[in-house]
């Protein structure tokens, strides 16, 4: 790579900083045992921390710069005024041990974001305490079990799957001490309802699914689905993670979801990655409402106080939640209004199904009907005519200047590419991306060794994954 690291541009004596005039009584020196003798830090100016790191900055893509297709998954774009609302002295300044008189105005944004939390998903018991969107899985299912402890039912020791699901799902179910079962999809990518038949007995505890589904497909069985599981005496839980989807449009209490976990990046546009920490928040019906964690927001007349579940599963996580990030989501509530909201998901199913319809004839479609906010194409084709794998294709784009989409998963389709634009992006931005993946897919065929070996634009090429991932490399060395 052209940039040199910051070590090798040190020079002896060079500082980034000048320090005033000792003002104040001088402390006494460290007790040599906590002294080193050799402290390898980079001496550079401030002008060459700044430009170094801007350069670098600059060598790798961001959600500001390219199209990312790996759409609300990972990347969902931020508005910049989001990030005005939570550096408000009167939010930014507050400390969570202050006495709740003190901080009445956060404490009413924290009660309105649950009441909207509460009326998008149809699930009105809403905790903001879950840190991220796993952790969101763990606070339901843990609700689950105490639910059905209190109930005097132990045996309830079976959580069912689909193969399908996000990987944080069964492991959730199997750290909460459950036993996962998987459970197929059928020929059209829907829970197959014989399996789920056979599967249910006194020992299911709790079924988790994601609506739509990881493949991109919304399930027009879930009311059947929630009848065979209440029937049997379980609970379904909702993996909010496509709620981008249906924003809006389908309340997932109104299909029978008794819990539900949102990601707030997912849906409401917080940042995420290394732009900032995860909230999941957990919306459950009212029959779940006392096992929720502890505290909740509540509203005694005019003065808003923390409330205490009676049957709380307990803390999560220290205090009440990313409280940064509740504020970004509520401002993105409130700023699109209802009709907004809605207008995110409709946005975000057509421009899906417009990327859809412009490639299926190059790249197979394991499941061909509609889909919604995301589409799952699979690169089996390429791999047995031309020897390209879904991988190659992924790199390819990034000389395209895309960042590569989703890939090899899920896990049940066979090289799996897929693609979610989110509601954010014009038409001309997915043309171009739809004109870089058949060019690509006519190179897979006459140039097959030009995807193998991309990217060959980029400041380093393609990398050793699984060293990089296994004997990682990250510290400089003389």
């Amino acid at each position: 790579m052209s940039e040199p690291v910051i070590f090798e541009r040190s020079r002896p004596g060079r500082r980034g900083v000048a320090l005033p005039r000792l003002d104040v009584p001088e402390a006494p020196p460290l007790p040599p045992e906590f002294l080193r003798e050799d402290l390898p830090l980079p001496e550079v100016s401030e002008l060459d921390v700044v430009r170094h790191y801007v350069r670098l900055s600059q060598l790798n893509f961001a959600i500001d710069s390219v199209f990312y297709p790996l759409g609300s998954c990972t990347m969902k774009y931020n508005p910049k005024v989001h990030e005005e609302a939570a550096r408000l002295r009167g939010f930014q300044q507050i400390h969570p041990l202050q006495p709740a008189e003190t901080v009445q105005g956060a404490l009413e944004l924290m009660y309105n974001l649950q009441e909207a939390l509460g009326e998008i998903s149809g699930l009105p018991a809403v905790s903001l305490q879950p840190a991220a969107g796993a952790q969101g899985e763990l606070t339901g299912i843990l609700m689950i079990r105490a639910y059905h402890r209190d109930r005097g039912e132990m045996d309830r020791t079976v959580v069912l799957v689909p193969e399908s699901a996000h990987g944080t799902n069964p492991a959730t179910a199997a750290m909460a001490g459950f036993t996962v079962k998987p459970i197929r999809a059928d020929r059209e990518g829907n829970v197959d309802l014989d399996q789920l038949r056979a599967l249910l007995g006194p020992d299911v505890a709790a079924m988790m699914l994601t609506q739509p589904s990881t493949l991109g497909l919304f399930d027009p069985n879930i009311e059947e689905i929630a009848r065979l599981v209440h029937e049997n005496g379980a609970l379904l839980y909702g993996d909010g993670a496509n709620l981008n989807a249906i924003l809006g449009k389908v309340k997932p209490g109104d299909c029978g979801f008794d819990v539900l976990h949102i990601n707030l990046h997912k849906t409401f546009t917080t940042p995420h990655g290394g732009g900032g920490p995860g909230a999941g928040p957990v919306c459950a019906s009212a029959a779940l409402a006392d096992y929720l964690p502890d505290p909740v927001v509540g509203r005694q007349g005019d003065e808003y106080v923390f409330l205490h579940p009676p049957k709380s599963i307990g803390k999560m996580r220290a205090f009440y939640g990313h409280f940064g990030m509740a504020v970004r989501a509520y401002a993105y509530i409130r700023s699109l209004g209802a009709e907004g909201l809605r207008e995110v998901s409709e946005h975000a199913v057509l421009n899906a199904n417009y990327i859809r319809a412009r490639l299926r004839d190059l790249y197979d479609l394991p499941y061909d009907r509609i889909c919604m906010h995301e589409v799952v194409f699979s690169g089996s084709r390429q791999k047995q005519q031309h020897g390209v794998r879904t991988l190659d294709i992924a790199k390819r784009l990034i000389d395209y200047g895309y960042h590569p989409p989703t890939i090899y998963f899920p896990l049940v389709v066979d090289e799996a590419l897929m693609i979610e634009p989110t509601e954010t992006e014009s038409k001309e931005t997915l043309d171009g991306f739809i004109e870089a993946m058949r060019a690509i897919a006519a190179e897979a065929a006459t140039d097959p060794d030009l995807l193998r070996s991309a990217p060959t634009t980029t400041p380093v090429g393609r990398l050793d994954e699984a060293q990089a991932a296994r004997r990682p490399d990250v510290r400089w060395q003389p």
